[in-house]
């Protein structure tokens, strides 16, 4: 794995000298900020009212409030952005030719997936980690619950590198970027709301495709819980899409 690293390297500064990570950077933190001041103004304006009706204030929850529509939120937004961010890993390398280049190295497939999977984890994770400061102006002003906000952030760094680990995978399918992108927004969506057909299926299909939902395992994480169950569905998810990712660039190997 010692090339590992150089291509790491490289892979993370072709975000940078592109205008690709900024602006997708800039459209997720304007969206994710727009939703946060959504979100606290309608607290704020719910509150006032509340100062009329003390059993309204009572039941008021600055993290039910703001926190948890807003990773819900964050998790919608993170269904467009995040085939942006993954369209060009291996069809950009596809287009130019430079795959073969890359795949007849001293490399080992699993090097190249592992590099790429991994420099776009950490565009996501700045990405991800320039929201904390709608949390930090809350513990500055209020008082919200540290659990919900470090569960939260958790479900969705787990989602995000699930929504990778796919966007990898379709990517590895094809030389056009765009097509990347569809695929991967398309078989996200699925994943994604697969679950709302469960109550209407029988008790064992139904209990697949809740499973097989991306949203069904997220849901617990802005409520403060880290189940290992959720854990555990998202690691194998991007173990799957990683392996699937490795058998594409074998054939590519392969017809080549």
């Amino acid at each position: 794995m010692s090339s590992f690293w150089p291509i790491f390297k490289r892979e993370l500064r072709s975000y940078f000298v592109s205008p690709i990570a900024y602006v997708v950077m800039v459209m997720f933190l304007a969206i994710a900020g727009y939703f946060f001041y959504s979100s606290f103004a309608f607290f704020n304006f719910i509150g006032f009212q509340a100062m009329s009706n003390p059993m309204m204030a009572r039941n008021l929850n600055i993290t039910e409030g703001v926190l948890r529509p807003l990773y819900g939120n964050l998790g919608v937004i993170l269904l467009f952005i995040m085939p942006l961010l993954t369209m060009r890993l291996f069809a950009e390398e596809k287009k130019q030719g430079t795959i073969e280049l890359l795949l007849t190295y001293p490399v080992r497939d699993l090097a190249a997936v592992l590099a790429k999977f991994a420099a776009c984890l950490a565009v996501y994770t700045l990405m991800l980690g320039l929201t904390a400061l709608y949390p930090v102006l809350l513990i500055a002003y209020a008082e919200p619950e540290v659990g919900p906000i470090l569960a939260g952030y958790v479900g969705l760094f787990l989602l995000g590198a699930a929504f990778i680990a796919l966007g990898a995978l379709a990517s590895s399918l094809t030389e056009n970027q765009i097509v990347a992108a569809a695929i991967t927004f398309g078989i996200l969506l699925i994943f994604w709301v697969i679950g709302w057909s469960s109550q209407f299926a029988g008790s064992g299909v139904g209990w697949v495709l809740s499973h097989l939902s991306l949203l069904e395992h997220f849901d617990d994480f802005p409520k403060g819980i880290i189940d290992t169950q959720d854990v555990i569905f998202y690691l194998n998810f991007m173990v799957l899409c990683l392996f699937l990712t490795l058998r594409s660039l074998e054939s590519h190997r392969w017809r080549g």
